[in-house]
């Protein structure tokens, strides 16, 4: 019988993985991680992670599972949180879920299931694992969920072949709803439990809240540009160069006051991310303003009218050298090679036509349509058919 911990969250995925793996065999035990109890950044007096931890124990009662409670506090505020901030302030904006995957649950929470005598942790994700023999070596693969609108494969999209191999995904070839109805069967608590929205593990916190208790406001004023901008208006050029092309593919615009009206104020640049609608609080335009780009150094968020204004759209992305990463290694390719994939840059996002370009300085990624909010700080991932293959820092 081999030993599997599973990351019990309290949640419905996880609670079904913990009964899935007791029916295959598997000897099973529930570890639920505690991320959080900073109280001076937790929003409202009730606290998630209590209720969270409750109904995971309930669960593990239920299934006759071992369990216990980690505190991975101290780790998560240095390598999540902390980093956050840090990314905001910076202007950019981090996906907290993908790095609470690569640095929290399958690092220090494996370790640990590890040093118990675990052969696998297992989460509740929805996607697959398969493995492959090439030149004598097991090669192993994340696949994309069989539940295409919960597919969670791009959260997951830094994990190496070491963490691969020792995990389990065993709800990935389900659809949400059958989860839930295997969770009514076996009248386990979190079978109508709705699914969490608030940070990895930390809860119920609304990200400007959170990030409010930090980042102290600055008031500054919001910008809007005109869809007719001498920016927009990129002439066909010749290019001696195909790195050139590349560079100019993925340039991101440039905006100064003068290039619009000032038509209202914020708290602070470092609140708002490409792409947001919500929040902006200016009314009286025909269609309504989206964030088209932000400037922490001048505190000057700029927006444009209409979800298709120019200002949103670009071709390509440049990910910095040492921010590319392979989760199959024997598939990256080399300087001044190119590679054709499917790429998404944000969760849900549909799988997009793209090329990936590697040049001495890094990687571009450039897509066959123009993408909307391409934002510095997320991950773009990319895909061979349904197996994700690698990702980066958009740079």
């Amino acid at each position: 019988m081999k030993k599997v911990v599973v990351g019990l969250s309290g949640g419905v995925d996880s609670s079904v993985s913990a009964y899935l793996l007791k029916e295959q065999g598997y000897e099973v035990i529930g570890l639920f991680m505690k991320n959080w109890h900073d109280d001076s950044v937790t929003i409202s007096d009730e606290c998630p992670w209590l209720d969270d931890s409750n109904d995971a124990m309930m669960v593990a009662e239920k299934l006759g599972i071992p369990f216990q409670t980690v505190d991975l506090s101290e780790q998560y505020k240095e390598r999540i949180v902390d980093y956050m901030f840090n990314e905001y302030e910076r202007g950019r904006t981090p996906n907290p879920d993908v790095l609470c995957n690569r640095e929290i649950k399958f690092d220090v929470f494996m370790k640990i299931a590890l040093s118990l005598g675990a052969d696998y942790v297992a989460t509740g994700h929805y996607c697959r694992k398969s493995e492959t023999e090439k030149d004598g070596e097991t090669i192993y693969q994340l696949l994309s969920g069989k539940d295409n609108n919960k597919d969670q494969s791009y959260f997951l999209c830094q994990l190496t072949q070491e963490q691969l191999s020792k995990t389990l995904f065993p709800i990935g070839e389900l659809q949400k709803s059958e989860v839930r109805k295997i969770a009514a069967e076996q009248n386990l608590v979190t079978a109508e439990k709705k699914d969490s929205q608030g940070l990895c593990f930390i809860g119920k916190v609304r990200l400007p809240d959170f990030l409010q208790q930090k980042l102290k406001p600055k008031e500054g004023v919001i910008v809007e540009i005109p869809a007719i901008n001498g920016n927009y208006t990129r002439k066909k050029v010749k290019f001696n160069d195909p790195k050139e092309e590349l560079k100019h593919l993925s340039k991101k615009y440039n905006y100064n006051l003068e290039d619009g009206k000032v038509v209202g104020k914020h708290q602070g640049a470092h609140y708002f991310t490409k792409g947001q609608r919500k929040g902006l609080a200016v009314g009286g335009t025909p269609e309504p303003l989206f964030v088209i780009d932000t400037d922490v150094k001048e505190n000057v968020i700029y927006t444009g009218q209409g979800k298709d204004h120019p200002g949103i759209y670009r071709q390509g992305l440049f990910i910095d050298q040492d921010e590319i990463h392979w989760v199959r290694k024997d598939l990256a390719i080399g300087e001044n090679e190119n590679l054709k994939v499917k790429a998404r840059i944000r969760y849900r996002q549909p799988l997009q036509e793209a090329t990936l370009h590697q040049t001495d300085n890094g990687m571009y990624v450039i897509f066959e349509k123009p993408q909307a909010s391409i934002t510095e700080g997320q991950f773009v991932a990319w895909y061979l058919d349904d197996e994700l293959i690698g990702s980066g820092v958009i740079s």
